[in-house]
């Protein structure tokens, strides 16, 4: 019982600092690219055309493969 107990509370550390960690990094928004054409198979691709938009890079998101940008707000 106490083994089961130190398991729970060892994942609720780990959990809990995980997310601490995704609050101090900053709120990141995202925006779909208005200049990326076509199916997004490459994040490389989708982050070049994200830069030239103005935004800090970007990532391939979605069932329809589409670019999305990504910037810190």
């Amino acid at each position: 019982m106490a083994n089961a107990r130190f398991g729970f509370f060892f994942i609720l550390l780990i959990v809990l600092a995980s997310h601490m960690m995704v609050q101090t990094e900053g709120r990141h928004c995202e925006s779909k690219s208005h200049r990326f054409k076509g199916l997004c198979h490459s994040d490389h691709n989708c982050a070049s055309v994200c830069l030239v938009e103005g935004f800090n890079g970007g990532k391939c998101r979605g069932f329809r493969q589409r670019c999305f940008c990504t910037k810190v707000c």
